[in-house]
């Protein structure tokens, strides 16, 4: 579904992504993850067209992102970032109905498609009149999805969706996103720094270092086959949040 060839950003003088190339399979979630400054948020806004590369190509679905075809293809991309993202001034309704209103749908199409992704994140519809002051933190979080899933995207991009909830709070987010992602079969990348959230969520794991990929694949092969010396720090590094859980399967 998105392929990256030797992609690469930098911001002044630091590099933020070295030569990057990464395929990204249809229909399946795929996990960056690694420490901060790694560059795997840039890599996100990249397949956003937030900002563009310095060298390399990108592509959707086989066709390439350029500055000609952003908007356009940016349709094609749903994205949440942490806390939600969600405009102040406008309800939870506003919010989630905002690309849809701007495009001109029917307003039966936009009411149905709104109550349509209430159900399906789990979000009661009494709380669309409210504003996001008057809204939990979860709350926000499903307006967030709610907005990114409002033209059907072709892909879900996630950007530690989770990271500021407490962790009752995000542990109830997380079985119904990984329910959602499901249901929905869409590509989805997320962005985390959480091993434990990776292993939950990702049929295939990146794991980055210093703007480059060290290792991908399935979770397990962290574990039984590591790239270098860096897999295994990192794992070990995180090793107390994962104790709970044991090795995963």
């Amino acid at each position: 579904m998105l392929e990256l060839r030797g992609v690469s950003k930098r911001f002044g003088a630091e590099p933020a992504l070295e030569a990057v190339d990464l395929d990204i399979a249809a229909a399946r979630t795929t996990v960056l993850i690694g420490p901060s400054g790694c560059g795997k948020s840039t890599l996100l806004r990249l397949l956003i067209g937030l900002v563009t590369p310095d060298t390399g190509t990108i592509r959707l679905g086989g066709e390439r992102l350029t500055g000609d075809n952003v908007v356009a293809m940016r349709r094609r991309l749903g994205y949440v970032i942490q806390d939600g993202g969600l405009f102040p001034h406008l309800t939870a309704r506003g919010n989630a109905a905002l690309m849809a209103e701007y495009l001109g749908w029917p307003s039966e199409r936009v009411e149905a498609r709104i109550r349509e992704l209430a159900e399906l994140t789990r979000f009661p519809i009494a709380g669309l009149s409210r504003f996001p002051s008057q809204l939990s933190g979860g709350q926000c979080q499903r307006v967030g999805l709610m907005r990114a899933l409002m033209l059907d995207p072709d892909v879900l991009l996630l950007d530690e969706p989770l990271a500021a909830l407490d962790p009752m709070i995000r542990s109830d987010l997380q079985a119904d996103l990984r329910e959602i992602f499901r249901t929905l079969g869409k590509t989805v990348v997320l962005v985390t720094h959480d091993l434990g959230e990776a292993a939950f969520f990702g049929d295939t794991i990146v794991l980055m270092r210093a703007g480059s990929v060290v290792q991908q694949g399935a979770f397990a092969a962290l574990f039984d086959r590591p790239a270098d010396a860096f897999v295994t720090q990192f794992i070990n590094a995180q090793r107390s949040p994962l104790s709970g859980a044991g090795r995963p399967a």
